[in-house]
């Protein structure tokens, strides 16, 4: 497994660097004196699974959230961006079948020169277990568990290697690219997540038996690690796209709760970057598609929780002239 994780992050380091283009101020353009007001659209989830041998041949046991549509509104100017967002009162999935998730996020980040800093707080209340009637003859579908809750605190810093490549032209708010441009990167990340049930047993109790770690009231982990990657963006006739794509591992301090009693473990895993940004964007008007996908994963013994925090939002918005000039 480690020889693994090594190879793939040796692959992440040097076939990207080969693309990387040379400086080239040309590649982009900054609207920092604009007033950027903007709208966005979307969706928040937080699925996840636990996997080992359970009781009555279950190996898998996963979990949803009902997901929130979100409503966003921000402005940017300058060194200043503000965005406040809420959920839409409003249940995408069936509420009888995935019941009503409780959803609160807060968000900050910070461009520098070539770094990117972000720190962001999640937490999920309230999932469902599909396909429960595998090991309940008496449940239709989904058995809703509203006290089920996963949470999430993570700080991650970006360095951009390639100084052309700008983190704001790839956000396409106050910025968006004028041709090709790709940059290595390596992100620090530090991460604190957990999932819970009030002290009572995560899984249901029809699959419950003496092994302590499967039957915990509490799962989670504290890591942190180096993630190496390559960025790329481009806008051709107005149409912008860019992606992140990273690969890395993480040290993790992973443990479990049961009966007010913690069992701790030190161990590795790999960690997975993704970021995608498309769509039109001309100097006074953007529209564009932003998704980010967070895959964390902690294995204890037999047991393997594994958590996907991901987000899919449609921007709009306009860039408003000022007396002072766009940057290159």
């Amino acid at each position: 497994m480690n020889k693994t994780i090594l190879i793939l992050i040796l692959i992440f380091i040097k076939i990207p660097e080969c693309l990387c283009q040379k400086n080239d101020s040309l590649s982009y353009q900054l609207f920092k004196d604009r007033l950027v007001f903007y709208s966005d659209i979307g969706i928040n989830s937080a699925p996840f699974n636990l996997k080992d041998n359970f009781n009555l041949g279950i190996e898998k046991i996963k979990y949803r959230n009902n997901i929130k549509p979100t409503l966003g509104f921000g402005f940017n100017y300058q060194w200043l961006a503000i965005r406040i967002g809420f959920n839409l009162p409003v249940n995408i999935l069936n509420k009888e079948k995935y019941g009503d998730t409780k959803y609160f996020n807060i968000n900050i980040k910070s461009n520098v020169n070539n770094f990117f800093f972000t720190v962001d707080f999640k937490n999920y209340r309230g999932y469902s277990i599909i396909d429960a009637y595998k090991f309940n003859n008496d449940i239709e579908n989904n058995l809703i568990m509203p006290s089920n809750n996963a949470m999430s605190i993570s700080t991650n810093l970006w360095y951009l290697k390639n100084k052309t490549f700008k983190m704001r032209a790839f956000e396409g708010k106050s910025g968006h690219f004028n041709s090709e441009s790709k940059t290595m990167y390596l992100k620090g990340t530090l991460n604190y997540f957990n999932i819970h049930n009030n002290s009572q047993n995560i899984i249901p109790t029809e699959l419950a038996d003496s092994i302590d770690y499967k039957n915990a009231e509490e799962i989670g982990a504290l890591d942190f690690g180096i993630i190496p990657g390559f960025a790329y963006g481009n806008r051709i006739k107005n149409w912008q796209f860019g992606l992140f794509l990273g690969l890395g591992g993480v040290i993790q301090t992973k443990y479990y709760t049961k009966n007010n009693s913690t069992r701790s473990y030190i161990g590795i895993a790999p960690r997975f970057d993704f970021k995608f940004c498309g769509g039109y964007s001309k100097s006074n008007y953007f529209i564009l598609l932003v998704s980010d996908f967070d895959i964390r994963s902690v294995r204890i013994n037999n047991l393997n929780y594994n958590h996907t925090f991901y987000n899919v939002r449609i921007t709009g918005g306009f860039r408003l002239k000022t007396k002072k000039k766009d940057y290159q």
